[in-house]
């Protein structure tokens, strides 16, 4: 799917080739055992209208954010990004909109107490996909992971968030969006 992906921007035009590269290099970027870079998959979760999105409150990251996780040795990247959809959201009826990878990115991880263990530095190796819900099926908060769910007016986005280098990533969807039918 990386392969294919056609990149939008310069920032997802480098993500992509150096993606490209840890999967060549690395044996084991499916997993959190390489510590360095590791695949995740992301969510831009919207309603049928397209004018608002799905954001949790991150309990690590102490931030509105998306939803998402890592892969965990999973190769399909559409499972895991749907498992954590309705993991950490409640939501069951996602309908994918869009065809593959919506969205590419290489983000940094500060270090990081999880679950009792330090977290050292590094980088998520994320791909994000495009689902639409119904704004009104029930929202449920993941305690171990979030201490919110709601939605978003999607212009209202990066003024919730605090993390900053999220903001140009959030950006990008919400214009990407509007190409979406």
């Amino acid at each position: 799917m990386i392969e294919n992906y056609k990149p939008v921007n310069e920032q997802e035009e480098k993500d992509r080739e150096l993606m490209l590269k840890y999967i060549d290099t690395f044996d084991d970027v499916l997993t959190r055992n390489n510590e360095m870079c590791h695949f995740t998959a992301s969510n831009w979760i919207v309603n049928k209208d397209r004018t608002k999105v799905i954001m949790i409150y991150h309990n690590i990251y102490k931030s509105w954010a998306w939803t998402g996780g890592h892969a965990d040795g999973d190769s399909d990247l559409l499972h895991v990004a749907r498992k954590e959809a309705e993991e950490e959201t409640g939501l069951s009826n996602l309908k994918l909109l869009s065809d593959g990878i919506y969205g590419l990115q290489i983000l940094t991880v500060d270090p990081h107490i999880k679950r009792g263990k330090f977290v050292a530095s590094h980088v998520h190796l994320d791909c994000c996909f495009l689902f639409e819900a119904n704004e009104k099926d029930l929202l449920r908060i993941k305690e171990d992971e979030n201490s919110g769910v709601k939605w978003v007016d999607i212009t209202l986005v990066n003024d919730l968030t605090n993390e900053e280098k999220m903001k140009p990533i959030y950006k990008k969807l919400n214009e990407k969006l509007k190409t979406i039918k």
